[in-house]
């Protein structure tokens, strides 16, 4: 009998254990940009008033950071051309261990 019980606890808890690391790694990897964005997709996610522009205003993040560095003809709003111009950002080092 102990030794039922004791199967069927290991079996549950690698079950268990599977399913975790699966769900882990699918939710990781559909939440995982890949690679930067595209100008339509900052659009609509930056683009509060819709008037297809983004101004300073709008911009957050190294987007805002470096606006003036990107928007190099100087009117106050980000063009799909300077967008895919802009300096890509610095990536910060991971600590080591």
């Amino acid at each position: 009998m102990k030794k039922s019980v004791n199967r069927v606890l290991t079996i549950l808890g690698l079950t268990l254990a599977m399913s975790a690391t699966s769900y882990a790694q699918s939710s990781n990897s559909e939440d995982r940009p890949k690679g930067p964005p595209t100008f339509k997709q900052l659009l609509k996610e930056l683009d509060a008033n819709e008037d297809g522009k983004i101004s300073l205003k709008e911009s957050k993040g190294p987007l805002k950071e470096d606006f003036k560095k990107i928007d190099t003809d100087e009117d106050g709003f980000l063009s799909e051309k300077e967008i895919k111009n802009a300096p890509k950002p610095e990536r910060k080092e991971r600590p080591t261990n």
